[in-house]
């Protein structure tokens, strides 16, 4: 599955677009992590426990969008985008959309 944040994929063709397909998760924050993450946020530096939950936040959105894509005969997703949003105090919904085309070989 190619995956483009472009509208289209440089040396292929689109030769059918297929629509919007999108893969979602909601993570909550977990209580140990809070605790280590509030010590670090003191000192500075990266939150690596909030780093590690977003991008397997990301992955586990880019896997349920390709995995709808190929339901519907996509080799390809394009204006692949991503997006977040708090649905409720600590937990969040990551987000992954695009449009699923078919692309010839090139």
């Amino acid at each position: 599955m190619i995956l483009c944040t472009t509208p289209d994929v440089p040396g292929r063709r689109i030769v059918r677009t297929l629509g919007l397909v999108r893969g979602n998760t909601i993570r909550a924050r977990h209580l140990g992590s809070d605790i280590i993450a509030h010590l670090r946020n003191l000192t500075g530096g990266e939150i690596r426990e909030y780093t590690k939950m977003l991008a397997e936040a990301r992955e586990q959105a880019i896997d349920r969008m390709v995995e709808e894509a190929e339901a519907v005969g996509a080799n390809a997703v394009v204006a692949v985008r991503f997006q977040t949003a708090e649905v409720m105090r600590g937990a969040a919904e990551m987000m992954c959309y695009g449009t699923a085309v078919v692309v010839d070989g090139g």
